[in-house]
């Protein structure tokens, strides 16, 4: 679904991606509008190297398109989205630089604009590799919904950038306000953080863990995929996808447990593929394996994988969804051989096996404790 945004600049026609005229979520939200309402209403000039962080969509670099700023984002879909939206206005190729978490930042930035992210640790890892670059007279705002911005999210700027303070709230939207003081000594950049997993979840018990700052639960093995781990399927497959894989450790257990398995590592996050290849080379594995960023299995070829293992995210930034999880379902039907298996693990509450008949015609449980159910749907002739 696209809609318009009415800027300072004009009216912008924006669409998340991939485009589904089902979805109702907008591609824009109340704090991309006041930010930009703020940096018109204040003439804050937007000269020199212009970065805009976290930008969800492409709703701000396509409104300050004539400003050439470059965006940098961990997710392939949001770049995707601002790459047609950027497009649609009929904004020149290249007048946006479109980076991600994992390039190297500008080495000075004149104005930065930083959409908050959920993840607290990611906007971390960012101001502290976007900091070099920040001079005494660079413009810092931030931008978020009220319910995003929390004292701690302020206290992030203080400690990394400098003084910081906020606007007042409008439309549940709110601005930060941050001085850069060259003065400042910031803290060395936790990420990666490596930690080693427990016993009891199989081969890859006890071994190191490479995550990413933004990574789904970086700092430890949460609950569904420690339950996952714990029934895995025996050898056998040839070719095995980690779908959504975040930090990799379900596929480098599957690796781990048979050298011979072909594995591909996908997520739509910069951030979780390069923690899923760190966390593969850490433990040695001597098998073949492929890292790739992207919308799901798009792009991998029909009946070419013999197995498809998911943990589903539920959320699009702050909106509860299941539009990702039929996608990957969808995805992993079309990528299956005749015979081959999706295995899905999620909070019982989700009713994913509705969805996996739907899609497959079948569903069988595999396992289930008080919180997860872990299904089996099998890709029929």
């Amino acid at each position: 679904m696209s809609d318009r945004m009415t800027t300072p600049w004009g009216e912008v026609e924006l669409a998340r991606f991939p485009e589904d005229p089902r979805d109702r979520l907008r591609a824009w939200d109340a704090s991309d509008a006041y930010l930009l309402r703020h940096l018109a209403a204040e003439n804050v000039p937007l000269t020199g190297e212009v970065v805009v962080l976290g930008d969800r969509w492409g709703a701000l670099v396509t409104a300050l398109a004539e400003h050439r700023p470059t965006q940098i984002t961990d997710s392939f879909l949001g770049q995707e989205a601002s790459r047609a939206n950027l497009a649609r206005a009929g904004v020149e190729p290249g007048a946006v630089q479109l980076l991600t978490t994992q390039d190297e930042p500008p080495e000075r930035i004149d104005v930065l604009l930083v959409r908050v992210p959920k993840s607290l640790a990611l906007l971390e890892d960012q101001l502290l590799r976007l900091a070099p670059a920040v001079h005494p007279g660079t413009v810092v705002i931030g931008t978020g919904m009220v319910k995003e911005i929390h004292t701690s999210t302020l206290q992030l700027f203080e400690r990394i950038l400098g003084p910081t303070r906020t606007s007042l709230a409008r439309q549940k939207a709110r601005l930060i306000f941050c001085a850069p003081d060259p003065a400042l000594r910031r803290p060395a950049n936790p990420w990666p953080y490596r930690y080693d997993l427990p016993a009891g979840v199989g081969a890859i018990s006890g071994r190191p863990v490479v995550n990413h700052a933004g990574v789904f639960c970086a700092d430890r093995l949460d609950i569904g995929t420690r339950f996952l781990l714990q029934h895995l399927p025996g050898p056998g497959p040839a070719r095995v996808v980690d779908l959504g894989c975040g930090n990799g450790v379900v596929g480098t257990a599957v690796a781990l447990a048979d050298p011979a398995a072909e594995v591909l590592f996908v997520d739509e996050s910069f951030q979780a593929v390069a923690a899923a290849e760190a966390t593969y080379k850490a433990n040695g594995v001597p098998g073949h394996a492929e890292f790739r960023v992207g919308d799901g299995l798009t792009g991998v070829a029909p009946d070419s994988v013999d197995l498809v293992l998911n943990n589903p995210p539920f959320h699009s930034h702050q909106a509860t969804t299941d539009a990702t999880a039929r996608r990957m379902f969808t995805g992993a039907r079309r990528a299956l051989r005749a015979g081959g298996e999706l295995w899905v693990i999620g909070n019982r509450h989700l009713g994913y096996h509705i969805t996996l008949k739907r899609v497959f015609g079948n569903c069988e449980l595999v396992a289930s404790d008080a919180k997860f159910v872990l299904l089996k749907a099998v890709r029929k002739a």
